[in-house]
């Protein structure tokens, strides 16, 4: 991982199977983010699906990638691990590898000091992932998406997860 960059981190249930049984399965996998994530990234946008989940980050100038890739194998770990034991199940849960797609031109964008540091590639990976369970036919908008940083940045809840005041600055987002 390159630091101030971009990335798009995504992963889905072994074969398609759920991974949020709960509600509470939800919130404590976005926990799970704020422990073992926010210390080597910005979380730029989220969505939880029933099936996968979707991360929008910007890398911070410090990190370190072997921490970071070994802070995330933990995360999914023990995620999974507490998920089999609510379950009674064993085995795997997610797919064996996380995807980490870095999106082009971020890194040079925020360092070239202009204007509004508009990354196109981050501008559309920020609106696909809050779509999602829409397309999804989960809900019919956005905001009625429990599990998304959308509501975050329409000001429905309070706990925050997200570098809100980054992502104005960064993206071409209506906002702050």
């Amino acid at each position: 991982m390159l630091p101030e960059t971009f990335y798009h981190i995504f992963n889905r249930g072994i074969n398609k199977q759920i991974i949020y049984f709960t509600r509470d399965n939800y919130l404590f996998f976005l926990e799970k983010i704020r422990k073992h994530i926010l210390d080597h990234l910005d979380l730029i946008a989220y969505c939880l699906m029933p099936n996968h989940f979707h991360l929008l980050v910007y890398s911070k100038p410090d990190i370190i990638p072997e921490k970071f890739s070994k802070d995330l194998r933990i995360m999914l770990s023990s995620y999974a691990h507490a998920i089999n034991i609510q379950e009674k199940r064993t085995g795997s849960l997610f797919q064996q590898h996380s995807k980490i797609k870095r999106l082009e031109n971020s890194h040079k964008i925020i360092n070239s000091h202009v204007g509004n540091n508009l990354d196109e590639y981050a501008e559309t990976c920020f609106y696909y992932i809050h779509q999602n369970p829409v397309k999804a036919r989960l809900v019919q908008k956005p905001e009625d998406w429990e599990m998304s940083s959308f509501r975050e940045y329409v000001g429905l809840v309070k706990k925050i997860l997200c570098n809100k005041s980054l992502a104005y600055k960064l993206l071409n987002i209506p906002g702050s």
